[in-house]
């Protein structure tokens, strides 16, 4: 039995062999946020941040998580609300087709709580794990950089 912090909520489950934490949070405990792209760690649309680090969640085994704490995209905005970085998105149409956008939104969110004002080198940095097949980056990048601005 594995015990999993997620977003706040404490859960168990029972992982079949080496199932990886994305397989696991969303057949198992119900939390779709996370995508399921390449399965290799290459394209970014299943970032979570465990305890404290952001990850792809297809390359960790779920039992390698026992004890630990998991924020999923679900778990950034308050109920009901949104994360400022889901709203910079919007504010700059910087979503498509929106299967990357999760995987953008935790690794965004992530820099932003440990550097609250990323300069424009920093945003590129911290999103060069993510890869978008529809928009380009320009949206996202201006989105991002405005909020950047907006910071204290």
């Amino acid at each position: 039995m594995t015990r999993l912090i997620v977003n706040g909520a404490e859960y168990t489950a029972e992982p079949s062999g080496a199932e990886s934490l994305l397989t696991t949070l969303r057949d198992r405990l119900g939390l779709p946020g996370s995508k399921n792209a390449c399965e290799q760690g290459e394209c970014g649309s299943c970032s979570v941040v465990l305890d404290g680090d952001l990850v792809c969640s297809c390359l960790v085994m779920t039992a390698d998580a026992d004890g630990s704490e998991i924020t999923t995209v679900e778990g950034l905005a308050p109920a009901g609300g949104l994360h400022p970085v889901q709203e910079a998105l919007l504010a700059e149409h910087a979503v498509q087709c929106g299967y990357c956008t999760p995987g953008f939104v935790v690794a965004a969110a992530h820099l932003f709580d440990t550097n609250p004002s990323p300069s424009p080198d920093d945003l590129k940095e911290a999103l060069s794990g993510n890869i978008c097949r529809c928009t380009g980056y320009g949206a996202i990048l201006r989105a991002l950089t405005a909020l950047a601005g907006e910071a204290p």
